[in-house]
């Protein structure tokens, strides 16, 4: 069985947010984002893939759809399939997000 520390894909750019893929399969992919006080990720979204955003450090607003939510450390919000996703920090410090998605978008965007 493989194991990856999430701590080993934590990485921070001025430049704009952190992508890095954590696992990739027929089934299942998922990615650590991470973002700097201010930054935002999307809109992505694929019209066959369902997702999960996971706080796993930081305060996110979430935004799915049309709908908005802040999330802080360890809250989750499920991404329907044919739904844009949108991600900004709403805290000062940094911000790590896990977006896991099946099946594997058709474009990891």
């Amino acid at each position: 069985m493989n194991a990856k520390d999430l701590r080993d894909l934590v990485h921070f750019s001025e430049e704009g947010p952190h992508r890095q893929t954590l696992w990739e399969g027929v089934h299942l992919w998922s990615e650590v984002i991470c973002l700097e006080r201010g930054q935002q990720h999307g809109p992505v979204g694929d019209p066959a893939s369902d997702g999960l955003c996971l706080v796993a450090a930081g305060r996110v607003v979430v935004q799915v759809g049309r709908s908005r939510r802040r999330l802080g450390q360890w809250e989750t919000a499920p991404v329907p399939a044919g739904q844009e996703l949108t991600l900004t920090n709403a805290s000062e410090d940094p911000a790590v997000i896990l977006l896991v998605a099946a099946p594997p978008p058709t474009a990891a965007s």
